[in-house]
């Protein structure tokens, strides 16, 4: 099996007062050309927003967006007409397609909100924008992968116009979820918060991890651990 650790430390890293992010691949003025991206996985971006702060109107094309929130709310305005707030276990996707313009916001006067963003390139260009939003409770990840985005929108996830497939899980420490891998793909996990082992390889909050030429992949929990975990094509 080959691993090839990302730790958090050497992530980007940028403190804009308002906003205090870490970028696992390339990203704005961060640039590392063995961290582009890996296989269709392009940015996870975490990021911490200040209250009564955030990101004004901006515009992208051709990504595949997923916001997972881990503390507090955030609050999406876009072109597409829509508004909702996003709460941890909440999983939302915008598809950028041929464009789309957006905001998101910290609406909390006394609270900062702690999320991640990640960019996934999408199997074609030019595809017509889109957003979906669901409600995934810790029952569902606790102890398990539990799918939250796939091609098809199996099991309830949110649909992504890529052959990728995430998983969130909650592990409490000694518990255990394997994944298998098919012919040919390849896994990136990502440590939100507390920390895990990846077939005996221990990483801790804000690390990653790419397992290439392997049929699974096996996570134990260590500190009460919530991790994505991306099987890419």
């Amino acid at each position: 099996m080959a691993i090839l650790l990302r730790p958090a430390g050497e992530r980007g890293h940028a403190d804009h007062g308002w906003l205090d992010t870490w970028h696992t691949f390339s990203f704005s003025e961060y640039y590392d050309p063995r961290f582009m991206g890996f296989r269709s996985l392009r940015v996870i971006n975490e990021d911490i927003v200040a209250p009564g702060r955030g990101f004004p109107t901006h515009g992208h094309r051709d990504m595949e967006i997923i916001t997972y929130v881990l503390q507090g709310v955030l609050q999406h305005r876009d072109s597409l007409g829509t508004g909702s707030l996003i709460r941890p276990g909440d999983v939302q996707r915008m598809s950028a397609g041929t464009g789309v313009r957006h905001s998101e916001a910290n609406p909390s006067k006394t609270e900062p909100v702690h999320l991640l963003q990640i960019w996934i390139e999408p199997a074609r260009v030019g595809l017509e924008p889109g957003y979906e939003q669901k409600a995934f409770g810790e029952e569902d990840k606790r102890g398990r992968l539990r799918l939250v985005a796939s091609p098809d929108g199996a099991e309830g996830s949110v649909t992504i116009h890529q052959d990728t497939r995430v998983y969130a899980t909650l592990l409490d420490a000694g518990q255990r979820a394997v994944h298998r891998l098919a012919p040919g793909r390849q896994a990136w996990v990502h440590v939100a918060r507390g920390s895990l082992t990846l077939d005996g390889e221990r990483l801790a909050a804000g690390d990653g991890a790419a397992v290439s030429g392997e049929s699974s992949v096996t996570l134990v929990g260590e500190q009460s651990a919530e991790a994505l975990l991306f099987d890419l094509a």
